[in-house]
């Protein structure tokens, strides 16, 4: 079976797995024990702390480690609301954010907040100047997404920030889907606080960081000791710790390989599937300003579920949102996109990855190809 989900998770790789190993059995140490056992795992701590922020251009010191996107996430939207409730209480946020930042938001409304959300286009592309105009004197935070999960279409924060920042409303990204896939800087997009998801870049699931602008400071999330300089109590996740650090220091050395690869491959899958069934097909999101890895492509007239059936063990990718890739209605960020029902239900999102070979391309495209002219003919 052809694996084609990278963005709902990636495979551990092989050297990750390996650097974790002796955290199960020899180093076992309490990170704040001051003895030797305890010294070996503080110092691994450190050095996967020191390599996620390199990978981001951050500082070890504004890197948190938590349990995953959704925990950082959390963390931000209910910790920005606690600490600037005196300030304001309006928080803006993009039309086709995650469930993961949606969610909180969703029960901060319930306690009295207002949240915005601002419109993208057809290409998924955030209407920046209608952003602007929904600043008000009481907006205390505005989240954007920096990747979309289903399109991948990339976010102009720089922009956001340049609109942020002389306001002095704190600005975050969830850069879940982002980092490992596409260059990140955090001092260049302008951004306070960013997630980071370690099981989206060949790290271990329930593992991600949270970056967090030198000054910042949020109320503690999970109260207890002093871990995480006191915002993140609870014995550190040791072996995972040190997998998400071999996995960033992973991706930063191999990255820039990877994105010319992979946009090259995913380049000649929709060429391939275009070529094949040319008044068929539509490539949704912005064609250029997106992920190396990924492809949502609408097979017009088609429902996904059924190109998903017929290929059943023999090619894995998603309908939508992994979270949600159950819903037989068109997924809310094509709705937010203003996709054409006819080809919105007919999407399919193909996401590769570092074990992608060129091979299996070749046969996901012949696979597709067939499936759906098959369908298309079944229907005459």
């Amino acid at each position: 079976m052809i694996y084609m989900d990278y963005n709902a998770t990636t495979p551990m790789d092989r050297r990750v797995a390996d650097a974790m190993v002796p955290f199960l059995y020899e180093h076992f140490g309490n990170p704040s024990s001051s003895h030797v056992y305890g010294q070996k795992t503080r110092q691994a701590i450190d050095e996967a702390r020191a390599e996620v922020a390199a990978l981001i251009h951050a500082q070890p010191s504004e890197i948190i480690f938590t349990s995953g996107g959704t925990e950082s996430n959390n963390m931000v939207i209910k910790g920005v609301a606690e600490s600037k409730a005196t300030q304001g209480r309006h928080i803006i946020i993009s039309a086709f954010e995650h469930p993961a930042i949606t969610e909180p938001c969703a029960y901060l409304a319930k306690q009295g907040y207002e949240i915005t959300q601002i419109p993208v286009d057809a290409m998924g592309i955030l209407d920046v100047q209608a952003l602007e105009a929904a600043i008000r004197p009481d907006t205390i935070l505005v989240s954007v997404m920096l990747a979309n999960n289903e399109v991948g279409t990339l976010q102009p924060l720089q922009a956001i920030s340049a609109l942020t920042r002389p306001r002095g409303i704190l600005f975050h990204s969830d850069a879940s889907q982002a980092v490992g896939k596409t260059e990140v800087d955090v001092e260049a997009l302008g951004v306070d606080m960013l997630t980071i998801a370690g099981h989206k870049f060949y790290g271990p699931k329930g593992i991600g960081a949270l970056y967090l602008r030198q000054g910042l400071r949020l109320p503690s999330f999970l109260h207890g000791a002093g871990h995480e300089r006191g915002q993140r109590a609870g014995t550190e996740n040791v072996i995972e710790i040190v997998g998400l650090g071999v996995a960033a220091k992973l991706a930063r050395e191999e990255l820039p390989e990877e994105i010319e690869r992979l946009s090259q491959w995913r380049d000649h899958l929709w060429r391939t599937i275009s070529a094949a069934l040319p008044d068929k097909v539509r490539l949704h999101g912005h064609p250029e300003q997106r992920l190396c890895n990924t492809l949502n492509i609408g097979f017009c007239g088609l429902k996904g579920s059924d190109i998903a059936q017929a290929l059943e063990g023999k090619l894995a990718f998603s309908l939508g949102s992994a979270c949600h890739s159950s819903v037989t209605q068109l997924s809310g960020v094509l709705q937010a996109m203003g996709v054409e029902p006819d080809s919105g239900m007919g999407a399919v999102r193909l996401s590769l990855g570092r074990m992608t070979t060129l091979k299996e391309v070749e046969e996901a495209s012949r696979l597709l190809i067939q499936t759906a002219q098959g369908l298309y003919d079944n229907a005459h």
